[in-house]
């Protein structure tokens, strides 16, 4: 499932586009081998036979499924988009929560990996914003440092878009005498 580009206003873009590091599905995946190596065990050294074999390949065969579609399903429905106006959190399959941080209202972005996640390339990203939520950390971000860096980069422009100058205060001063 994409992410919908109908949340998007007139003039957003997106910047970066991710989804949770993909460690997060190779849990599943590992637990899924062992589940097929135990079963072609079962099949080779026990003399059950065939209803047996079938029945045991069948609730093996739903519980493989279940045990690794619905972590890939968790998260190819986790976006974390960074616009040039905001960054959007959206989660969830059957139920949906999000939240949208406007890019003047982040105090600081920080990251953090351990060694192990540095190996992997992935790390906590925590985005500090104002307002009574406080801080919000994306746990298991892919190239968190380049992220940390892209979402720097948008904040400053964007405060440099927001920014008043001399001459724009003054203009600003005149239009509001002038109304």
């Amino acid at each position: 499932m994409g992410f919908p580009e109908s949340v998007l206003t007139k003039d957003e873009q997106v910047v970066l586009h991710l989804h949770p590091h993909w460690k997060a599905l190779f849990l599943p995946v590992v637990w899924a081998v062992l589940a097929v190596v135990a079963i072609a065990a079962a099949a080779i050294f026990t003399d059950w036979h065939g209803i047996v074999l079938l029945i045991l390949a069948g609730v093996a065969l739903a519980v493989l499924l279940v045990v690794t579609m619905w972590p890939w399903i968790k998260w190819r429905t986790t976006h974390y988009v960074f616009t040039n106006e905001r960054v959007i959190m959206r989660s969830g399959v059957f139920s949906r929560t999000g939240r949208d941080i406007p890019l003047g209202r982040i105090n600081d972005v920080s990251f953090s990996h351990s060694l192990f996640e540095r190996m992997l390339g992935c790390g906590t990203l925590t985005i500090e914003s104002a307002g009574e939520r406080g801080q919000v950390q994306l746990i298991d971000l892919p190239h968190v440092e380049k992220t940390q860096s892209t979402l720097y980069e948008l904040v400053d422009e964007d405060r440099q878009k927001h920014t008043f100058g001399d001459d724009d205060r003054e203009a600003l001063v005149r239009e509001i005498k002038t109304d």
